[in-house]
């Protein structure tokens, strides 16, 4: 099984980001045809043209994780990381998002859990905490049709430069920066950008987004953000 997303994945991915009505699959993210639930927020022409450091050229998009990855050496300009500790509040004052932590780990067929309600945001337990070398993924609801908007719902409308804030078991608090926010077709899913290694900390926030399928009740697409320690 997966054992570490940020520093050497071992195991094929299946789908880590479908989106799909909890309740009715158990897949990632709320996604119901409800009149208020079209207008999330999608990213900006400028945010989502700013670089990504470990994008790979388009034709290197792919939808599974690669059997290994190389681990990269953090420069001397970097933060140095943290040891692990489980994260246990985070704040994004541009979005309004103030919500705790749930832990995730991975369902029977290879696919990342995901939080039981809108209202939590679902840390991946088995990849890097936030601070530590590598990216942590973070995954939030995007609404739901009993609740309305989720936890992430204004993903979509984050710009560089936008600070989030993650308070750690330890005591401890680190600070990201977004540097880039991206909008990916799920069938076009680049798992290498997404999830592979970086030689610093960084994190990655996932949602849904997109197009709205009312027939299968599922987002077309997901949304990105991607955030340095700084």
């Amino acid at each position: 099984m997966l054992k570490n997303i940020g520093r050497g994945v071992g195991h094929r991915i299946r789908i880590l980001v479908a989106c799909a009505a909890v309740g009715v699959t158990g897949a990632v993210f709320v996604a119901i045809a409800l009149a208020n639930q079209h207008h999330a927020p999608q990213p900006s022409t400028v945010t989502a043209q700013a670089p990504v450091s470990t994008e790979p050229a388009p034709t290197l998009l792919d939808t599974q994780a690669p059997a290994s990855v190389a681990p990269l050496s953090p420069s001397a300009s970097t933060p140095a990381g943290l040891s692990a500790s489980v994260p246990t509040r985070i704040t994004i004052p541009s979005l309004g998002v103030n919500a705790t932590f749930v832990p995730l780990g991975l369902n029977a067929d290879g696919t990342i859990a995901v939080p039981t309600d809108v209202t939590h945001v679902g840390f991946y337990s088995l990849g890097p905490t936030p601070g530590q070398i590598g990216p942590a993924i973070l995954l939030g609801h995007v609404d739901s049709a009993a609740n309305g908007p989720g936890v992430f719902f204004k993903l979509g409308a984050a710009k560089v430069g936008d600070t989030i804030r993650i308070e750690r078991s330890d005591g401890k608090a680190v600070t990201f920066a977004v540097y880039a926010v991206r909008e990916y077709p799920k069938d076009k899913f680049p798992t290498t950008t997404v999830y592979g290694n970086t030689a610093d900390p960084q994190l990655r926030l996932i949602t849904c987004g997109g197009g709205f399928d009312r027939a299968s009740g599922h987002y077309l697409s997901n949304i990105v953000a991607f955030a340095r320690q700084i």
